[in-house]
């Protein structure tokens, strides 16, 4: 007998006393698909209807449906299996079959299983398939460790190698014992020291319908690893009991039941039935009513507010759909139409004496490099790539650092030409141009190896950052070395410092078109730009860390601009009587 024991239910009128119905606790191996026929599942009806039973825990198995569907009937012999219940199934017969059917029609093969009742043909993959899924996959890990045990030991006698194919089967069981993987889809099969496979039970409600169709709905589960109240876990809501059992369930004496979002929690010194209700932590939910404990969601799941379901994360980066991107990456384009207007305004007037002054080739690196730092900020924008995330970094560093360096080689060359123009001193002016663009390559080789040492050590790479905000995955850059990223910033840094203590004590020599004025204003924007961008960029989280440092690459560039070729652009197209050779001159005061 496969039943395992049944409770007897009273009905509410105790007048009579009379036990008018069963709920049937069935075991893990029946199962009401094969009743079959309909007069079968009237008495099942009657007597099953509101059943729970115990079945092995199961998950879907890729594809396994396809499988199914694509299943059909054909000729060859070894097949007979798959025609008879064919023509079970559908009421019809093949031609020249040899099992006596007296169906009426003849099966075309083309009939679609999924027409098939539940009755006929299971639509999920139940516990008994998802068993034999996983023992096959069990013996095969078996045979595998037996057959790689002797394999090991090459150096055998050649009779004792040929003992491997003669192995007894009892053997196998040893290596089956200490079988642990997990299969297709994640879950771990094991043994224990016994030998007794480790699964979880579900607990399925069967619920039959009028027109004789069933269903079976998990309400509990048994974890046969845990203690305690965590071992049996049970949702009486969706349970449908049988028709006849109309018994109120006694309530708690001390407390009604915890409500989804809390948890029980037990009174000291009194029942067993007495409990508080207790919130669930953030973070935590409880779905049924009665939950000993809360839990946790998956990663890329979230609490609701009422914390009793798990919400799927929203994916989230800087986009160029949403307005802080749109306007970043409109800003980035601006600067750089501006940047290559100043330029073109530069070549154009390349033989007046403003632009031939403080080392004609270094405004036009400067400019360039500019170009190249605003068009940087958009490999920040839109969904991190691997080769976005190489290039991020290394790019904005090198192109920063050749700006920079071109603004302290600018003012070398201020400092030299005030001391080639004082009686006495030759040739320090062209000394100082040859001095100016060392300076630029070295000063920027030094960077770029500092990148090819981070991209060859740890190079960034595409992330997901599951914890930055609530309810939000976001896709970033992760740097994968903060101290590398730190030295790009902090070497960038060290020039602009130096730059800009350079042209602190040149800004008062007195030359017309003197740049130490313009360069100690736009580094002194560029410091404070980004000596505000450390603690800012720290204190952000998620899409909101990258927005901090294009906005800092923009701003800073942007100083760099304004305030060293703004003036010339002024001089040029709306004060061109200023631009000639008398006021080159030095005069003295």
């Amino acid at each position: 007998m496969v039943i395992g024991w049944l409770l007897n239910m009273q009905v509410d009128s105790e007048a009579t006393g009379k036990i008018n119905g069963k709920v049937w606790i069935l075991t893990v191996q029946l199962e009401l698909k094969h009743y079959g026929n309909e007069e079968n599942l009237r008495v099942a009806k009657q007597v099953y209807c509101g059943a729970l039973s115990l079945a092995v825990h199961s998950n879907g198995l890729p594809g396994f449906q396809q499988f199914v569907q694509e299943r059909k009937p054909s000729n060859e012999e070894e097949d007979f299996l798959l025609r008879d219940f064919w023509s079970h199934a559908f009421g019809c017969t093949f031609p020249n079959w040899v099992l006596n059917h007296t169906n009426s029609h003849l099966c075309t093969g083309l009939e679609r299983l999924d027409s098939l009742p539940e009755n006929r043909l299971e639509k999920t993959i139940t516990g008994q398939s998802y068993s034999i899924y996983n023992a096959v996959f069990a013996v095969a890990h078996a045979l595998h460790a037996m057959y790689s045990s002797r394999l090991k030991h090459k150096r055998m006698a050649e009779r004792e190698r040929q003992t491997l194919l003669t192995r007894q089967p009892w053997e196998l069981l040893h290596f089956l014992k200490q079988v642990s993987f997990n299969n297709t889809i994640g879950d771990k099969v094991s043994f224990d020291l016994n030998g007794v496979f480790l699964t979880d039970f579900d607990v399925i409600n069967w619920v039959l319908f009028p027109n004789l169709s069933f269903t079976r709905v998990r309400v509990g589960m048994i974890n046969s690893q845990a203690t305690g109240d965590q071992k049996v876990i049970m949702n009486e809501n969706p349970i449908a009991w049988h028709y006849r059992f109309n018994q109120v369930q006694p309530l708690s004496v001390c407390n009604d039941k915890c409500q989804p979002g809390y948890r029980k929690q037990k009174r000291e010194g009194e029942p067993f039935c007495c409990y508080d209700c207790i919130p669930c932590p953030e973070g935590k939910i409880s779905e049924w009513e009665d939950m000993p404990a809360c839990v946790e969601c998956k990663e890329d799941h979230y609490p609701n507010k009422f914390q009793n379901i798990c919400i799927p994360k929203t994916v989230t980066f800087l986009s160029y759909n949403e307005p802080m991107g749109m306007g970043l990456a409109t800003g980035a384009l601006f600067l750089s139409f501006i940047t290559v207007v100043l330029l073109r305004t530069l070549i154009v007037h390349h033989n007046t004496p403003i632009v031939k002054a403080n080392n004609q080739n270094l405004s036009y690196i400067l400019l360039l490099s500019l170009l190249l730092c605003f068009l940087s900020t958009l490999l920040f924008i839109g969904q991190p790539q691997k080769v976005m995330c190489v290039l991020q970094q290394s790019v904005f560093g090198i192109v920063f650092s050749v700006a920079v360096s071109s603004v302290l080689g600018k003012t070398i060359t201020v400092v030299l030409a005030f001391k080639a123009t004082q009686p006495g001193k030759k040739g320090t002016g062209w000394m100082g141009k040859g001095l100016a663009s060392s300076i630029v390559i070295s000063c920027t080789l030094i960077q770029v190896g500092i990148c090819a040492v981070w991209l060859a050590t740890s190079p960034p790479f595409p992330d997901a950052d599951m914890h930055s905000g609530s309810g939000e995955i976001t896709l970033e850059c992760n740097v994968a070395s903060p101290i590398m990223f730190y030295s790009v910033i902090g070497y960038m840094g060290s020039l602009a410092i130096a730059s800009f203590i350079l042209a602190f004590f040149a800004r008062n020599l007195p030359d017309s078109f003197n740049e130490a004025k313009s360069i100690t204003f736009s580094m002194l924007v560029f410091c404070s730009v980004w000596l505000s961008f450390v603690p800012t960029y720290l204190s952000t989280k998620g899409k909101y860390m990258v927005a901090v440092e294009v906005f800092s690459i923009l701003a800073s560039s942007a100083g760099l601009l304004s305030f060293i070729f703004f003036p010339k652009w002024y001089i040029l197209v709306l004060k061109p009587e200023l631009n000639n050779q008398h006021h080159l001159k030095w005069r003295n005061h």
